[in-house]
């Protein structure tokens, strides 16, 4: 029979766990009896946290360690390989003490050095597309024996432990990863729960458990096959076949509403809920003719129907987005409904007319074929069909694996693209400041001064990271009036399993990456 749970109730448990003082940090495993399958559209894009800031976060927080992470139930960060605090009253010193006797998988000893080498390797080879973008506001690290690490920052940031959270400050052996260089030999040592005992680029990786681990993470299994799959609905047949045992990311809405029915395919399968900060939205290179001019911009954000997109599409496993920032999140607004307001054809025709565009404007789109799902596909062309329904535009669209779409964009040669956002961090920084500036995560500069120089400082100052409102709001009227990014869709996230496993509902934490040591068998227990 087909069951559902909600993840929301999940986290309040946890969260009373926390209060009521169970030891997520005691690093002591419970007893893992077999290999857990998990199957995702999502492979990493490199086995290198230094050059990604996408879904191969997913991958990283299973074998790798940071200083801070995000034990479920918690939202903000706590332990993992070390003790942290801002030593001064304006958040600009940030100390560090690691744990006593922590080693890597090949039994290289973690330590203040390694943890500055992994840190400032980051900043030293900017891979393009890379997370050295989240580390703006550090100045140098410093560090005092073999614990204590110290990072001084050029501004206040208030948001700089939960940088430190994020699986991108994945912690490295320096005789492993060279200091100005990614590693290429296709291996990866961290000293994570897990151990990558061998990957097959595009097919599988095969984890087991790390026996020199010490952190927070209670491991309910002895090992993980992590099978990639190019569409989903091969991976769901894998799922009824029982060739694997659960499924994460890509999942399309078809598939999600066929797995709520009570059906004899459904038998044994549940499905766990949660509801999503991942974001998608378009993408506009003001470099390129076609979009260059604001005008256009703003017509095609006054023509797209979100309502349409998510009710053809998505079928209510999504929900229409009018900011940057999600719901869920301090600073959420409907900045882009209170501008636009409902799609309206004759608004955008005037919006063209008055900058002197003459019309139909050709316009490309480029989406990614194996990122976020089979959907995206059937997103695009109920795009492509509103925006030439209108008369104002002649739409093309264009398609890539993530690989060369990602090399694609990053060399500026989209006009226009769509993203997917899955958080760093549960805070509304996370959803401006990657997308702004010369250097950005779209590799798209977006220059917007009064953001970058006067808002987001502003915010980092305030530890009490409710308070900063007004300055989300403000950014986010900026970004309406520019239109470079046009948020669409609000997701919510599914994990698919057999009723054999058990802990879907605390295997998510608040940056949606997958924790598969919260997975295991019900015959184990």
């Amino acid at each position: 029979m087909f069951n559902r749970t909600s993840l929301q109730a999940a986290a309040a448990l946890a969260s009373i766990s926390l209060l009521a003082g169970c030891s997520l940090f005691s690093g002591d495993d419970a007893d893992g009896e077999s290999k857990i399958v998990v199957g995702t559209t999502s492979e990493p894009s490199t086995l290198d946290p230094a050059a990604a800031w996408d879904g191969s976060w997913e991958l990283y927080r299973n074998v790798f360690q940071t200083l801070l992470s995000f034990p479920t139930g918690s939202a903000t960060p706590q332990p993992d390989a070390a003790e942290c605090k801002f030593t001064d009253t304006v958040s600009k010193v940030f100390e560090c003490r690691l744990k006593e006797g922590l080693a890597f998988s090949d039994g290289a000893e973690l330590d203040a050095r390694a943890v500055k080498h992994s840190i400032d390797r980051i900043r030293t080879i900017n891979a393009k597309g890379g997370p050295a973008p989240l580390l703006g506001s550090l100045d140098k690290i410093v560090t005092s024996g073999d614990l204590t690490v110290t990072f001084q920052l050029k501004k206040s940031d208030a948001t700089f432990p939960y940088i430190l959270a994020t699986p991108a400050m994945s912690i490295v052996p320096p005789d492993r990863y060279p200091a100005d260089a990614l590693r290429e030999d296709g291996k990866l040592t961290g000293s994570g729960p897990y151990v990558l005992d061998s990957y097959e680029e595009g097919t599988r990786a095969e984890l087991t458990k790390n026996p020199t681990y010490k952190g927070f993470a209670n491991r309910k299994n002895d090992a993980v096959t992590i099978r990639y799959f190019k569409e989903s609905e091969a991976m769901v047949g894998a799922l009824r076949k029982k060739e694997i045992d659960a499924t994460y990311r890509g999942l399309t809405a078809e598939e999600v509403v066929q797995l709520q029915e009570k059906s004899p395919e459904n038998e044994g399968l549940q499905l766990v809920e949660s509801t999503g900060a991942d974001i998608r939205y378009l993408v506009f290179n003001a470099q390129d003719p076609s979009v260059s001019k604001v005008a256009v911009r703003r017509a095609i954000a006054q023509v797209v129907d979100r309502d349409a997109l998510v009710a053809k599409v998505y079928q209510g496993t999504a929900e229409p987005l009018y900011s940057m920032v999600p719901k869920g999140i301090a600073g959420h607004t409907t900045a882009f409904f209170d501008r636009y307001g409902d799609p309206d054809v004759g608004k955008a025709e005037k919006l063209l007319e008055e900058a002197g565009v003459d019309g139909p404007v050709d316009l490309t789109l480029w989406y990614t074929t194996d990122r976020y799902g089979s959907a995206t596909e059937s997103e695009f062309q109920e795009l492509k069909r509103q925006l030439e329904a209108s008369k104002l535009f002649r739409v093309t669209l264009k398609g890539k694996p993530w690989k060369e779409f990602q090399a694609g964009y990053q060399k500026g040669q989209y006009p226009a693209f769509g993203r997917g956002w899955f958080p760093d961090f549960p805070d509304p920084d996370n959803f401006i400041a990657p997308f702004v500036g010369k250097e950005n995560v779209l590799s798209t500069p977006y220059v917007r001064p009064e953001i970058t120089d006067q808002l987001l400082p502003k915010s980092r100052k305030v530890s009490d990271r409710g308070a900063v409102t007004e300055e989300f709001e403000r950014a986010q009227e900026i970004l309406v009036d520019d239109v470079r990014l046009l948020p669409l869709w609000q997701g919510k996230l599914y994990i698919a399993a057999s009723e054999e496993i058990a802990g879907g509902e605390r295997a998510l934490d608040p940056q949606t990456v997958l924790q598969m040591w919260e997975l295991q068998r019900k015959t184990s227990w």
